[in-house]
């Protein structure tokens, strides 16, 4: 039978934990690393996270591959991922191919908004 999105949401969201704006602040503060994988233009518009490193989420398999030249050193299998999009939605499946990937310490902040609206800030791209 085939797949469909709300079937891969709900895995993504079964093994990808959802946390809030100050867990995320801690984990970063510890050396985690803030993800912003949403589209360039996205970034355009609305700015991002202070301190958030960006791939789209197009790219995300590409540059999480250690064995790939196309391989970020941000990404790293044992550093905390905090990882965000526009909703969450993107953020959550992004996180379950990470987890995928062998990256163990993998969890989902939601949308930008989240960040704002918790108390993080912005800049613009």
């Amino acid at each position: 039978m085939p797949v469909t999105v709300k079937d891969m949401m709900e895995a993504a969201n079964a093994v990808v934990e959802r946390i809030d704006t100050a867990q995320a602040k801690v984990m970063i503060e510890q050396g985690g690393l803030l993800l912003d994988i949403r589209d360039a233009n996205e970034l355009e518009n609305t700015g991002r996270a202070a301190g958030a490193h960006h791939i789209p989420r197009g790219m995300l398999e590409f540059r999480a591959d250690d064995a790939l030249q196309s391989h970020d050193p941000e990404l790293r299998k044992e550093r905390p991922i905090v990882l965000y999009c526009a909703s969450g939605g993107r953020a959550a499946l992004a996180g379950k191919l990470l987890k995928d990937m062998g990256y163990q310490k993998v969890y989902n902040l939601g949308g930008l908004a989240d960040w704002v609206n918790g108390g993080g800030e912005t800049v613009k791209s």
